[in-house]
């Protein structure tokens, strides 16, 4: 299974710890998403920067329309903002409590539809 990742914000004021994380999930700036495998691993490096990106299970029609926007050389994809803005809670509450950070379950594939 695959797993979306999509950072939220931006790179101010993170500790280095976080910065690092962020920069091994293939996730260097703000609206940009990295699809990896659900591994031990990339599990704890998710856990550890949940308070910067929102994720979950990505389908097969969301990554292909991913790959149009595939830069040469890069592992990541450059995102817009959505459209429509984040949920009402805003960019710095959990996704339970209606805001925008932490797991989506199948709601990120909407997410990235709304931001290719």
């Amino acid at each position: 299974m695959k797993i979306a990742i999509v950072r939220i914000t931006g790179g101010i004021r993170l500790n280095q710890d976080i910065i690092s994380t962020l920069s091994m999930l293939n996730l260097p700036k703000k609206f940009s998403c990295a699809i990896v495998e659900d591994t031990q691993t990339n599990l704890g490096m998710i856990k550890k920067a949940k308070d910067m990106i929102t994720f979950g299970p990505v389908s097969e029609e969301t990554i292909k329309l991913l790959k149009k926007r595939e830069e040469k050389g890069k592992k990541c994809y450059r995102l817009h903002p959505p459209i429509g803005g984040f949920e009402r809670g805003g960019t710095k509450k959990a996704f339970r409590q209606k805001g925008a950070l932490g797991n989506r379950g199948e709601k990120i594939n909407d997410l990235i539809k709304r931001m290719v």
